[in-house]
């Protein structure tokens, strides 16, 4: 992640999000805005708005709205802050679902699966809090020191090429 100016940044935002698709950008739009005009450098926020889609999306499609007991309409909570350290942390909290958030490891071909991989190389941390009433918390920290070069690299790793010159491949023609 790039450095979040380490200033007096009163950036600190909760929002109640419809379960649903629908809110999600909203979301992601809000965040944007808050996080630019506070300073906060743009590659930070690319990180964090993708972040906060796919944490998003996680609780619409596995979790429960907040107070309900069915999945369905409702409201799903986002927050945002920055410390005194420049940390940026990302939260989204649902009602709780049928499963747990861990990362999974979906086949090639599969259409989803890979959205808590993506948030573990962009991040310096995440986890997951339980409340004693059901309700679900995936938080994610974001810092400048854990940020390695561009996003391919970060959720790929880096590639490694072998040296090769162009007439080593035609050493086998005569």
């Amino acid at each position: 992640m790039a450095l979040v100016v380490a200033q007096e940044v009163p950036t600190s935002s909760s929002m109640a999000v419809p379960h649903g698709p629908a809110g999600v950008g909203k979301a992601r739009h809000r965040m944007r805005e808050q996080l630019l005009g506070n300073g906060v450098s743009e590659p930070v926020v690319d990180d964090a708005v993708l972040i906060l889609s796919e944490l998003l999306s996680n609780a619409c499609r596995h979790g429960r709205p907040l107070g309900r007991s069915d999945i369905g309409e409702g409201d799903i909570e986002a927050a945002w802050h920055i410390d005194k350290a420049g940390r940026l942390t990302v939260e989204v909290t649902d009602g709780g679902g049928p499963t747990r958030p861990i990362p999974a490891t979906p086949s090639v071909t599969a259409r989803g699966g890979r959205g808590l991989n993506i948030i573990s190389a962009l991040a310096q941390d995440w986890g997951v809090r339980d409340s004693a009433s059901g309700e679900i918390t995936v938080w994610v920290i974001l810092t400048a020191a854990h940020r390695h070069g561009d996003f391919a690299t970060r959720v790929a790793g880096p590639a490694t090429v072998p040296d090769l010159e162009f007439a080593d491949a035609f050493d086998d023609v005569d």
